[in-house]
């Protein structure tokens, strides 16, 4: 018995568990596909931009620090979020006329980093949560179908009146079907949520770098 002819004999309730199932396959690639590429932006372009604004910093040019980290090239970039956060909440007190004393400017400044990390991160994290209710729910939802299989094939028995292990296979076959597409949606969407898990905790630990070393700066600077 192939493929299509088990879907052609199976009953509406299996029908729908393997459309979920489909669904949230689709689902979860997308996700993938998704957040490995904002990953990959945003990792290539917070290359390019770190040593270009440190350049900028040192020579003293906070507008075009500030220029460079808000322009579209670095749009995907995790770290131009977070120091364009800085630099404008520095630039904005400066510019009000500082009434602010030194430590308070430090630590307007600083939560200001702060916000701009936790969006930022909170961003990235975007669609990463579905891709761990998917990989721990998928193998439930194929049991399902294999439970409803089972019951429509002794159901069957009981109404044809045959037994045997002839009577029951074909039926507790189609049934494991439902259980083998869990498998496959839930395995692939585990190993995503994992390596992309991994990345966004890398991207974590850059953001962090980067928040402290701008802080420093500005400590230096205000010294």
């Amino acid at each position: 018995m192939d493929l299509i002819e088990m879907w052609n004999q199976m009953g509406w309730v299996a029908k729908a568990v393997a459309f979920i199932l489909f669904f949230m396959s689709m689902w979860s690639v997308g996700v993938a596909v998704e957040r490995i590429f904002t990953f990959t932006q945003a990792r290539n372009q917070s290359k390019l931009f770190a040593p270009q604004v440190a350049k900028h910093l040192k020579e003293g040019r906070l507008k075009d620090a500030i220029a460079i980290s808000s322009s579209k090239n670095y749009r995907y970039s995790h770290l131009a979020k977070v120091v364009l956060a800085g630099l404008q909440e520095y630039q904005f007190q400066q510019e009000s006329g500082g009434s602010l004393s030194r430590e308070d400017l430090l630590d307007t400044v600083r939560r200001s980093i702060q916000r701009a990390s936790a969006l930022t991160a909170n961003d990235l994290k975007k669609g990463i949560s579905a891709l761990a209710t998917i990989g721990s729910t998928a193998p439930f939802v194929g049991l399902l179908g294999t439970v409803v299989g089972v019951i429509s094939a002794f159901q069957g028995i009981a109404t044809s009146g045959s037994g045997g292990i002839g009577a029951v296979s074909a039926g507790i076959s189609e049934a494991l079907v439902e259980t083998a597409l869990g498998l496959v949606v839930a395995i692939p969407a585990v190993w995503f949520y994992n390596y992309l898990t991994g990345r966004l905790e890398y991207f974590n630990v850059e953001m962090d770098n980067s928040s402290s070393e701008l802080v420093d700066y500005f400590i230096k600077k205000s010294a």
